[in-house]
């Protein structure tokens, strides 16, 4: 069995994969003579490492993607089994040659034998060689380090930092492989949107920074210039068109606060990052979306952001509005969507966009990153790194204009208001939970936000951790300011500075009933209520009256309060574990409790 096994493996095919002028092979088959986990990740993913073999040598390889992980999951790719390399990168780690994995495919019916013949290690190239041979990366199943069909191109513009040319690479990268793993690539992608110079000020200093988001047939990554990088980069990159991108560029896991890509890392441009507009503009797609219907917006959180796309069925008038906090004029535009899900939605669009607007009811309009708000039920708002496509050429658009003009146009729509009141009338004793039963049922901890409510009672709430933060004066501002050196508080978001901040609650709070005992997390709402008084006053009483702070907290303790919360699964450092927020609380309506557990008592069966 071995032999024959043997005779299907690419003897030497590894050796080829990392010198380009031993030719291509095409899907090389080797044999896996170890399989390990690598150490526990950031952000959680498994990763793995593989030693594979042609018989004349073997290699290090690193699976990079959820797609080939599954083969180690599943029990099929183990010691002694065949595999079909189908999508790789070959690489150099400090001397070592690396292959990145991307996708293969275990040869079941070559089945397991013990190792066969004596392979050697491959032996890295010397420091100038391994410097000038370009990246290998395949992404169809061939591999190779030159540019077919004759010498590097030269680029159309000048690349916008040191440098060679970024089209010189032999392929391109698709962006969804991209990860900390892989330190050499070139992805050729589509600017989609690219935001404002915006500064920053902290006690550290002040610089300026601007983001973009690229697109492939892959996926999307959003990439981030600072200071001397957005000097030389934020003119070269222009929306809409499409560039090479050549590391080094550094790779990290997505700050989602700041991003509406789905994407777990992002990029940040270094200085020998290489940018270059491509010649060929139209081997990208324009924009990728990931539309929820309009009558799924009632299962999204609140302040998601995602893509729509409806028919636009009314628009109305341009208004302006003041910001509180800045005290500058905005425009604004609402717009009225519905779709075959049944439901209608309103959606705001701002600036630019709301004024020059001038599409035609009864469009099909495509929105990608929108807000999610509970105002109304639900309503939604153009992000201003947002985009609108007009009658776009996808098939949803096909599809939605299709049954509008055959039924929709007549239909009568459910706006999420009325359900969401219906809903919450209706499915509030469901809702109910003891703690062993939140603990019972694992709410929390599927992908999706779990709600529900409980009646609890208060035994401690930390005062010697943070139960309250330094927010912004501005009006419905509240991010958290940072003492600057000249005694100012500091608002990055608003770019504004205050002589004092506004102390705002986000306590933990013990609460327990007859079942168990939960740590919930309070907000300002909440923590006035709780503890009878504002944070600012309870921040001033610890400086004048410490014994009397205490007192407070003491106060607090074995009051009981019906708490409506929300139960999510988050990651705290390398460890994933529920949260509980409270959304909302108020106290104790005995004749409504009675009646809850009248209710629940003659449920019972009692004969």
């Amino acid at each position: 069995m071995a032999s024959d096994a043997a005779s299907h493996v690419t003897v030497g095919a590894l050796s080829a994969i990392f010198d380009d002028t031993k030719g291509e092979v095409r899907e090389p088959i080797v044999q896996c003579v170890q399989v390990k986990p690598l150490p526990p990740q950031p952000n959680n993913q498994e990763r793995y490492r593989a030693v594979f073999s042609d018989i004349a040598n073997y290699v290090q390889t690193m699976l990079a993607t959820p797609e080939a992980n599954h083969v180690v999951t599943d029990g099929s790719l183990r010691k002694g089994c065949f595999v079909r390399l189908k999508n790789f990168q070959a690489n150099s780690v400090k001397g070592k040659k690396i292959l990145i994995v991307l996708d293969l495919e275990v040869l079941a019916d070559l089945g397991e034998a013990e190792k066969i013949g004596e392979p050697k290690p491959l032996e890295a190239k010397g420091e100038e060689e391994e410097k000038t041979l370009p990246t290998t990366i395949s992404s169809n199943g061939f591999y190779g380090s030159k540019l077919q069909g004759g010498p590097p191109q030269q680029p159309t513009q000048a690349p916008a930092i040191r440098g060679t040319s970024a089209s010189a690479h032999a392929t391109i990268y698709p962006i969804e492989a991209i990860s900390p793993y892989s330190n050499k690539w070139t992805i050729k992608a589509r600017c989609t949107s690219k935001s404002p110079i915006k500064t920053w000020h902290n006690k550290n200093g002040e610089g300026k920074l601007f983001s973009v988001n690229l697109l492939d047939d892959s996926g999307e990554i959003r990439a981030t210039g600072f200071t001397e990088q957005c000097e030389m980069l934020y003119d070269i990159f222009q929306e809409g068109s499409v560039y090479y991108i050549s590391s080094p560029c550094r790779v990290q896991i997505a700050k989602k606060q700041f991003s509406n890509l789905s994407n777990d890392y992002e990029l940040t441009f270094e200085r020998d990052t290489l940018v270059e507009k491509a010649e060929d503009q139209n081997d990208v797609p324009q924009i990728r979306f990931n539309f929820t219907t309009i009558g799924d917006l009632q299962s999204v959180e609140k302040d998601t952001t995602t893509d729509v796309i409806g028919i636009l069925k009314d628009v109305g008038e341009t208004s302006q509005i003041v910001s509180k906090g800045t005290q500058k004029p905005y425009d604004k535009r609402e717009l009225g969507l519905v779709d075959n899900s049944g439901f209608s939605v309103r959606l705001t669009i701002w600036g630019a966009t709301a004024v020059n607007f001038n599409v035609p009811p009864e469009s099909v309009v495509a929105f990608k990153g929108v807000k999610v708000s509970d105002f109304g039920g639900r309503s939604l708002s153009l992000l201003s790194s947002g985009t609108m496509a007009v009658d776009p050429d996808i098939g949803e658009a096909y599809r939605l204009k299709g049954w509008y003009d055959a039924q929709g146009r007549t239909e009568v729509f459910n706006s999420h208001a009325s359900v969401s009141n219906a809903t919450n009338s209706s499915m509030k004793p469901d809702q109910f939970k003891t703690v062993a039963q939140v603990r019972e049922e694992q709410l929390g901890m599927s992908d999706q936000v779990d709600f529900f409510s409980m009646k609890g009672t208060v035994v401690y709430i930390r005062q010697d951790a943070t139960w309250c933060y330094p927010a912004c004066l501005s009006e419905g501002c509240n991010k958290k300011v940072t003492m600057m050196d000249e005694g100012q508080w500091r608002c990055e978001k608003c770019d504004k500075s205050h002589p004092k901040p506004e102390y705002r609650y986000i306590m933990p709070v013990s609460v327990s009933d007859h079942t168990g005992q939960l740590w919930l997390s309070c907000f300002d709402d909440t923590g006035r209520l709780l503890m009878g008084t504002t944070a600012d006053n309870l921040m001033q009483l610890r400086e004048d009256d410490p014994t009397a702070f205490g007192e407070v907290f003491q106060e607090a303790n074995c009051q009981t309060w019906d708490f409506r919360c929300r139960a999510k699964l988050d990651t705290f450092g390398e460890q994933q574990r529920v949260r509980y927020q409270v959304s909302s609380a108020k106290a104790i309506n005995y004749s409504e409790e009675a009646s809850r557990l009248a209710k629940i008592i003659s449920s019972y069966n009692l004969n």
